[in-house]
């Protein structure tokens, strides 16, 4: 162990840290093969980056709560071990770059030292779980959803049911029908409800942005809040079992819901009858009580003098009146979402001063301030201002979401940060009357995956690009009329146009000066695109898109100053990319090691599942030792009957499907939890006797083949 933990750490995040620097050591001593140890980094945050020999570390912050002095350990972190940037993400999470491997340990050692943990933030698991950033202040809210988002934050956390899917899952909570988080295009999303007395949730599933976006189905009108946990839970072993994963693009809860897949009906039947195998059919969270007040800051504020038109401006686009009377909330403009560390340091000190020690990253890339009193708004304004954080337009046209695109990302194929900046340069200087109008939003994704969520923006862009000749030119495509308007009502954006990137301001002032002389009185962007329709504002821009007159210098993409040539690189959210069959049964063992650990410390729930997913991987290692191609766990299970079960190759009593499926059919109690654990570590001897008795060479498996 090169590393001391601390002793503020918690058991479970100590084996965290350890079992990540034994795995960094084995490493690099050859011991473990690269695509395996990418799967395991992955899910402790730790994520390839666009430059070579560094990685992206991840954070996770629920609900994007984070303390000052969770902020001021962050900023310690960056200037230590980072370019000393924090960057905060549409996920509400904050990501570090430039991180050397073998620091990894130590940073997540001194992060979970403050109650930030990393496990899960990538990979194939359950990720940050987002909610509105107004929750618990909402004037509009049933009740505060932040107790909730904990409750299942921490239920999931760890849990070897959403170490290894398929695909990734993305959970949020709206505090109102304002669906101000997004809910519609989640896997799972939750908007709260009140029913005779009773707290529950709207419940919708199956959204998702990316190349194909689609709106979430409505799940469930009504769900009361005791069933919250287990509908996840039942929902999250049908993906698990029933999801694709052999073709990454199709691996996400979306396409599983599609008619094409299970269907709505026919996933939600699923999920009533595993949940009949669960631990609890209800679990009860117990709300806090959501109206305590921030502690009343007893240092008198110092005078200070603020331009008053700035000031007034200011107030009136970035700060919101709470649902607790004499309280306001302050929405910090953080541009691109980046703060340097001694930035953050002064953010954390101007928190503990005027505001509550409940801070939010918000799903725009901005801060939320809660509980600052009328009287401390000047004197925020003022040290905002020295920070040249005061400005305004918080949430609205001049604050354009941004993901980092090409600056960092594999993914990338343009530039998204250099185009944001210079398209709110544009809007600051040539349509300043527009700053406080909430008639829409700009979001940009450095490609088509939508990690600025450009889908559901009112102006959208992603990177693209255009083959011209021999030389190829930058290129966005533009999407409009996608988000949710003041009434909740969802719209997946439509691709209008693609067009060469240094045109895209002209795009803009096109966009822009047709809206407000052909809108109506107070018509919303969406309404007016919807009115035009798609053809009309094709037939607006076509004229940009006309490569022929293409110039020398917009072969260049913004922020940079040579030719632009197109270098994306391989994203890893889809795990691992090759396996070997010796190494999968030795995948199934060390599973039922943890099966035997959870048994032994009396968590059956995480015994059982463990135990379960040895099995599967023990047959899927047989499987594909006789190149019987694998893209589902339920493929896995009816394969293995028929080519071993069936055949007398491998003997068990009854049917593979009968003896693997009794994990759906018994609650996760001492004695089935036990003979459920003695009989997969029977089976895994089977399998391992069957490898040794074919006595041929180890096997490599390809790509297109399922990945565990």
């Amino acid at each position: 162990m090169s590393i001391t933990i601390s002793e503020k750490v918690s058991l479970a995040a100590k084996k965290d840290i350890i079992e990540l620097d034994t795995k960094i050591n084995r490493f690099k001593s050859g011991e473990i093969d690269e695509e395996k140890f990418k799967q395991f980094r992955l899910t402790r945050g730790v994520y390839g980056q666009r430059q070579f020999g560094v990685q992206m570390f991840r954070t996770k912050f629920p609900y994007g709560k984070i303390t000052p002095t969770q902020l001021i350990r962050m900023g310690e972190l960056a200037e230590t071990y980072t370019n000393g940037n924090l960057h905060l993400t549409t996920r509400q999470n904050i990501q570090l770059h430039y991180i050397k491997l073998e620091d990894t340990p130590e940073i997540l050692n001194k992060m979970e030292e403050v109650g930030i943990t990393a496990r899960e933030a990538c990979g194939n698991t359950v990720r940050n779980i987002t909610a509105s950033s107004i929750a618990g202040i909402d004037p509009d809210e049933p009740f505060d959803v932040a107790p909730y988002v904990d409750a299942v934050f921490n239920y999931f956390l760890r849990n070897p049911l959403c170490e290894e899917m398929g695909r990734k899952i993305k959970i949020a909570f709206s505090s109102s029908y304002k669906d101000s988080a997004f809910t519609f295009l989640h896997d799972f999303g939750f908007i709260p409800k009140i029913k005779a007395n009773v707290r529950g949730f709207r419940v919708v599933v199956g959204g998702g942005l990316g190349a194909q976006s689609m709106v979430a189905q409505e799940a469930f009108e009504f769900l009361p809040a005791n069933e919250l946990i287990p509908f996840i839970e039942a929902g999250l072993r049908v993906f698990d079992r029933y999801g694709e994963r052999e073709k990454r693009y199709k691996a996400r809860l979306k396409y599983l819901i599609q008619d094409k897949g299970l269907g709505l009906g026919g996933f939600l039947k699923l999920v009533q009858e595993e949940r009949k195998a669960l631990k609890a059919q209800r679990i009860e969270i117990q709300p806090k009580d959501e109206f305590v007040i921030a502690i009343e800051k007893t240092k008198k504020l110092p005078k200070v003098t603020v331009n008053q038109s700035g000031f007034l401006l200011w107030k009136t686009t970035n700060v919101i009146k709470q649902k607790q009377d004499g309280y306001f909330a302050v929405y910090v403009k953080i541009p691109l979402g980046n703060i340097s560390a001694p930035v953050a340091y002064k953010l954390a000190e101007l928190a503990n001063e005027v505001a509550s020690d409940d801070i939010r990253i918000t799903v725009t890339q901005n801060l939320l301030f809660k509980f600052v009193k009328e009287e401390a708004l000047e004197y925020l304004y003022a040290k905002l201002q020295e920070l040249d954080l005061g400005e305004p337009g918080a949430d609205k046209v001049l604050d354009v979401t941004a993901c980092p695109g090409t600056d960092t990302c594999n993914l990338g194929v343009t530039n998204s940060t250099g185009v944001a900046l210079e398209i709110e340069k544009l809007i600051a200087d040539e349509y300043e009357h527009l700053i406080t109008e909430n008639f829409l939003t700009i979001k940009i994704s450095g490609c088509m995956n939508s990690c600025g969520q450009h889908m559901i923006a009112n102006i959208g862009l992603h990177g693209s690009s255009i083959k011209n000749g021999e030389k190829v030119v930058p290129a966005l495509q533009l999407v409009l009329g996608g988000g949710v308007d003041a009434d909740g009502n969802h719209t997946i954006a439509d691709k209008v146009i693609k067009l060469p990137s240094k045109r895209i301001l002209n795009a803009f002032r096109t966009i822009f000066d047709d809206y407000e002389t052909n809108a109506y009185d107070d018509e919303y962007f969406n309404n007016y695109y919807a009115r035009q329709g798609k053809r009309y504002f094709y037939s607006l821009l076509k004229s940009l898109g006309d490569i022929t007159t293409i110039e020398d210098s917009e072969y260049v993409d913004w922020g940079h100053n040579v030719d632009f040539v197109p270098e994306i690189g391989t994203g890893e959210c889809a795990g691992v990319s090759l396996d070997v069959v010796g190494t999968i049964i030795l995948d199934a063992e060390e599973k039922l090691h943890y099966a035997k650990e959870a048994l032994d410390n009396g968590s059956y729930t995480d015994s059982v599942y463990n135990s379960y997913h040895a099995i599967i991987v023990g047959a899927k290692a047989l499987l594909l030792n006789d190149d019987i191609s694998c893209n589902t766990q339920i493929g896995i299970i009816k394969d293995f009957d028929e080519y071993f079960v069936t055949s007398s190759k491998i003997g068990i009593d009854g049917s593979f499907e009968d003896f693997v499926l009794k994990i759906n059919k018994n609650k996760p109690e001492e004695p089935f939890v036990s003979k459920y654990y003695e009989e997969a570590s029977a089976f895994i001897e089977l399998v391992k006797q069957y490898r040794a008795a074919q006595k041929s060479e180890d096997k490599l498996v390809i790509t297109d083949f399922y990945k565990a």
